[in-house]
């Protein structure tokens, strides 16, 4: 049983996606693998990123979704989980999320647990998203992107999670953004020599635009995860 967290270098940079594709390849090669959302924060009753994510994995909503163990809390504000659980005068209970992960991960062989924004996110005034998974020891996935200034946000959640001692699983090249060919060549292969250097072991992914190619999927290797 591992739980990876999936985090992105900030919002909007395709953590669902990256999420619920992943999912699907490693169910591909025999992995039993489910998802996890941290907290969900601009819905009322359900996730939208769990919606995503089953979408992406071609299944409909599972018992544990239902159950409301994928996503144990939703708040309505889009904003940072800590203000969106203060407007509406409740707790978010880590103790909570840690046993729905728990219950989650004794029931597959991966759970991908994915994180709202960057690592940096308060999830409570007191906790910080990288407090909570440096906790468990979480081994990390970075989703990052072809847009102007990925690198610099890359780097600095890089070292982010190096700084808690936190293995670094993968990074995520999200092809998404790809509106400039120079800066996304050029973003790609320094972040491909970066990681070669500094994290030997680490797997760089790259997700192509899925809206030009929905059936894409990673042929993973299953000795990987």
């Amino acid at each position: 049983m591992t739980t990876y967290f999936i985090t992105g270098i900030d919002t909007d940079a395709g953590k669902s996606y990256a999420t619920g594709i992943l999912a699907k390849s490693l169910l591909a090669c025999g992995v039993r693998t489910t998802t996890q959302k941290l907290v969900q924060t601009g819905d009322t009753t359900a996730s939208t990123d769990i919606q995503t994510h089953r979408k992406l994995m071609g299944i409909p909503p599972t018992a544990d979704d239902i159950a409301g163990l994928s996503c144990p809390f939703i708040f309505a504000k889009p904003a940072s989980p800590h203000l969106a659980a203060r407007l509406e005068n409740r707790t978010l209970c880590l103790d909570t999320l840690t046993k729905a992960t728990n219950t989650l991960a004794a029931r597959h062989d991966v759970l991908l647990l994915e994180g709202a924004g960057g690592v940096l996110v308060p999830l409570t005034k007191d906790v910080l998203t990288l407090d909570y998974i440096a906790r468990h020891q979480y081994p990390a996935i970075v989703v990052t992107s072809a847009r102007l200034g990925s690198i610099n946000h890359t780097l600095l959640t890089l070292e982010a999670i190096s700084a808690r001692k936190l293995p670094l699983h993968a990074v995520i090249f999200n092809a998404y953004f790809d509106n400039d060919t120079d800066i996304s060549r050029d973003t790609f292969g320094f972040l491909r020599e970066f990681l070669d250097k500094h994290y030997p072991h680490a797997l760089l992914l790259t997700l192509p635009d899925i809206s030009k190619n929905p059936e894409f999927t990673w042929q993973l290797r299953t000795q990987d995860w």
